[in-house]
Parts: C-alpha cells; sequence; structure tokens
C-alpha cells in the first residue's frame, strides 16, 4: 500500500466525519443495506502529467479501496471530451457517487444533469464545478488563504515581511511579476485574489513594481497550467520588460509546474548564477521536483496540501451520501458556483521554504528523505 495512504487509512476509518442529520443528497436513492463491496465510486481526474494529480487519484481510490468499495478511477489528459466521455461511462454502467475533479468547471452540466436523474450524488473534489444546482458537495482547501500564503512567500523572501509576518527591514523597489493558473478553474480565481489582495498594499506605496504592467487575472493567467506556456511567458517577459538591465526580484507563481518553467526561464538568462542570484519564486502543491528546488535554494517556497486529507475527506462524503445522510461541511458561504451555494469542508494549508521539508513533508510520511534528494518519488 502507498506510504502516503497507510498512516491516514486508519484515520479516515475513524473521523469519517458525517453529520447525522438525516438528510438526503442526490443519492438519495441507492440501498443503504447494501454492502461496500457492491457499491462502486466513480473518480474522474484531470491530467496525469501533474504529479500531484496522480498522488490524488491513488489516495482516493486506495482509501476507498480499503474500506471495500469498488473504484472506478479515470483520468482525462487534460481533455475535456474525454472527460466528459469517462463520467458518461461512469453514470450508465451504474456508479453509486462520483468524485470529479473537473478540468473547466463549467463542461459537465449535462453530465452532472444525468447524475442526478439517476440519483447519483456528485462531490467536487478540489476544483469547484459551476453553473450547475447538480453538484452537492465540494471538498477543497481554503483556496482563498493559498493565495495569501503564496503572497507572503514572496513578501518575507523580499525582505518586505519577516518570518512571522512582521514588517521586514528591506523597502524596495523590488520589481515583480504575476502568474495566475488557468482561467476556467475556479480556484485560480481564488488564488489570485487572494494573492492580490496582499500584495496590492505594497504596490501601492511603491515597495513592488510589476514592471510589465500586467496585473489583471486576464493577462497573467496560463491555459491548463501548462509549465511550457509559463516558461514561454516568462521568456518573452524579459524579452519585453527587462531588457535594460534590469532584475526580476520576484515573481508569484501559483503552481510549482509554473515555477519551474518560470525558473527554467530565468535560469537561461543567467539568473541562479554568482552575479546574478535566482529571483524569489513561490509555488503550489510540494511536487517532488519542486521540493528538492526549495532544498537546493533554488525556489523559494511552495504551498503544501496534504492529498491524503483531502481524498479522506472525500471519501467521508462519499459514505455520508450512501448511508442517506449528508456531509459535514465547515463551509456554507463562500462557495457560489452561478447557481447554488454548494456547502463544502475545507482543509488548511502549509507554506514550505527550505527549513519546513524535513518536519512538513518527511517526518509526516509524504516523502521520504531520499526522494528528497532525488527529486523523485520511487
Amino acid at each position: 500500500m502507498n506510504l502516503r495512504v497507510k498512516a491516514l487509512v486508519g484515520g479516515a476509518l475513524l473521523a469519517l466525519t458525517v453529520a447525522a442529520c438525516g438528510g438526503e443528497g442526490a443519492g438519495g436513492g441507492t440501498e443503504e443495506s447494501a454492502p461496500p463491496e457492491d457499491r462502486t465510486i466513480g473518480v474522474s481526474m484531470p491530467t496525469q502529467t501533474s504529479e500531484r494529480w496522480i498522488a490524488d487519484g491513488d489516495s482516493v481510490r486506495e482509501q476507498l479501496e480499503e474500506l471495500g468499495y469498488q473504484v472506478d478511477l479515470q483520468y482525462a489528459g487534460d481533455d475535456i471530451p474525454t472527460q466528459s466521455q469517462q463520467v458518461d461511462q461512469m453514470i450508465t454502467q451504474g456508479a453509486d457517487v462520483l468524485i470529479i475533479a473537473a478540468i473547466d468547471g463549467t463542461a459537465l452540466s449535462s453530465q452532472l444533469q444525468a447524475a442526478a436523474d439517476a440519483d447519483i450524488p456528485v462531490i467536487a473534489y478540489d476544483r469547484l464545478i459551476r453553473d450547475s444546482e447538480n453538484v452537492d458537495f465540494y471538498v477543497s482547501f481554503d483556496n482563498y488563504r493559498v493565495g495569501v500564503a503564496q503572497a507572503e512567500a514572496l513578501l518575507t523572501g523580499l525582505g518586505l515581511l519577516t518570518a512571522d509576518g512582521q514588517p521586514g527591514e528591506a523597502t524596495g523597489p523590488f520589481n515583480v511579476e504575476l502568474f495566475a493558473g488557468s482561467l476556467d478553474d475556479n480556484n485560480a480565481h481564488f488564488f489570485f485574489d487572494g494573492a492580490m489582495d496582499t500584495l496590492q498594499p505594497f504596490i501601492d506605496d511603491g515597495s513592488l513594481a510589476v514592471k510589465s504592467g500586467q496585473a489583471e487575472i486576464e493577462q497573467v493567467a496560463i491555459l491548463r497550467w501548462q509549465q511550457e506556456t509559463a516558461q514561454r511567458r516568462m521568456e518573452d517577459l524579459l524579452t519585453s520588460s527587462y531588457n535594460d538591465g534590469s532584475r526580476v526580484d520576484g515573481v508569484l507563481s501559483p503552481y510549482d509546474g509554473l515555477s519551474r518553467g518560470i525558473i527554467t526561464a530565468l535560469q537561461n538568462a543567467g539568473y541562479g548564477a554568482a552575479a546574478s542570484p535566482m529571483s524569489v519564486v513561490t509555488g503550489q502543491d510540494a511536487e517532488i521536483a519542486s521540493v528538492k528546488l526549495i532544498d537546493d535554494g533554488v525556489q523559494n517556497s511552495t504551498i503544501f496540501k496534504d492529498t491524503r486529507l483531502l481524498a479522506e475527506q472525500a471519501v467521508a462524503a462519499a459514505e455520508a451520501f450512501l448511508a442517506g445522510e449528508e456531509p459535514e461541511a465547515n463551509d456554507t458561504e463562500t462557495y457560489e458556483n452561478g447557481v447554488k451555494v454548494v456547502p463544502s469542508y475545507l482543509l488548511p494549508v502549509e507554506t514550505v521554504y527550505a527549513d519546513d521539508i524535513a518536519p512538513l513533508l518527511v517526518d509526516s510520511g509524504y516523502y521520504t528523505a531520499e526522494e528528497v534528494a532525488a527529486g523523485q518519488t520511487d
């Protein structure tokens, strides 16, 4: 069994967060007495190009299988029609619950209607599914707080803040550039809003300057979170806005894959050499390749979102629906999907700097020290 799941399956068994309020989700038509081995959970993940989503899929599958359920796990290769077809197939083959991390949060309306018609509850996994009333629950992290944490890490790396959030000794001005995720991912907007609400006072007082002038999410978004696209954009920024000898002091990056593309562009331009230190580059998801870069002093930080715990909450929600109950929500106000406020369970996040790798990632069993040193998982 995967090391990342062993320690938490027991917790999933003991801490299935079910509010026994007797309500029913969309899956009220399922037979509550059916044993787990007679239940199938459809799990739709967006891509295998990101190690984060592979880890999520593995965690959800392994925790569900440990409890005895049949699991239909599918990856869609970042292709919207493929994901639509896979979800359609899960429905026609009789899935009892669907757990969906959508590629495009607006592209599954017909599939969700079909699920509702078949009394199949739908759990949106980390990415909110929009513009449909047929989303029964949402499990995620505090995505606005992720953006705040990324911005605070950038400010800390530049010396404008101390590690405990107090004003630092640096005054700037520092040149920074901004990146955001894919516009069709609802989380990208929360990340960017949290970051910009945190950075804006420093931009207003002149401590930070966005030299390119590109500060709107539509200008800085990276479709499908692609590393190569981020690298090209960073290269274009260096050519167009930094050809006068000025430096990029920091880069707000919302995801480790983008961070690695940004870092490659900077390294190709001479950053990271003795005469030209690497820019402060943030990240998210604690991907092992980026954790090694942080350990090596190349990337500044990442945001750790423990996918084991997220999978645990998805499993808990599925179990609640199958029992004819409502999952426990700790947020019933924030996540309005254009049609309804989707009850949600939000998990906390941690900022990882070099000194945090051992206590947060290794000691918790998320990675081994050998994996960190190698920059890849076994």
